[in-house]
């Protein structure tokens, strides 16, 4: 029989492990899901915010919005590490707004701007339409046509068919969880954490 001080101790212990050995991007997946379960409209507005730790209000949101809270419930704060990046390198980013120096309302909710520090920072991985290349947790970034991006999050949900994860996005309705991997030109795939 074992003592309930010795039993205690296992049961911690097994706790502890089983806590550790939740991936970053398994916790980022549930990040995102999370935000599929608030109000949130879509509005592409310029906005003045707060730095560091800035953010449109909380109803209002665009793709970007999705990735940029996922990683703030996490304490990563891209609105600062994108700013940050772009004022050291502002040469390595796109010139697609004819920007002359960074600007931390906007910089990091635009998609070839975390394109661009994801390759940067975090790993770049492999393009495919094999839907096991992609595993929660992971940023999809998608060319929408006529220069329009768009990203969002590989969940740890799967498909009716289980044949693929579920991505949280906003291209319209808010902030939700949809079948769309391959939906679109693939354009960006990569993981970023720590």
């Amino acid at each position: 029989m074992i003592k309930r001080p010795i039993l205690t101790l296992i049961l911690l212990l097994t706790f502890g492990v089983a806590k550790g050995q939740i991936s970053f991007y398994q916790r980022l997946a549930d990040s995102a899901l999370v935000l599929t379960k608030q109000n949130v409209v879509y509005d592409p507005s310029y906005r003045v915010i707060a730095y560091p730790n800035g953010d449109v209000p909380s109803d209002k949101g665009v793709c970007t919005d999705v990735v940029i809270r996922a990683y703030r419930k996490l304490g990563i704060d891209l609105q600062k590490l994108v700013h940050e990046d772009m004022k050291a390198n502002f040469n390595k980013y796109p010139n697609n707004w004819g920007l002359k120096s960074t600007d931390r309302n906007i910089d990091h909710r635009r998609v070839p701007n975390l394109m661009k520090f994801f390759s940067r920072h975090g790993d770049v991985k492999k393009i495919t339409y094999n839907p096991n290349d992609y595993e929660p947790g992971d940023i999809v970034c998608w060319d929408l046509g006529k220069g329009i991006t768009h990203i969002g999050i590989v969940s740890k949900i799967k498909s009716s068919d289980k044949k693929r994860y579920l991505i949280v996005h906003n291209i319209g309705d808010g902030q939700v969880l949809e079948d769309c991997l391959f939906e679109f030109k693939i354009i960006g795939h990569y993981q970023f954490g720590k």
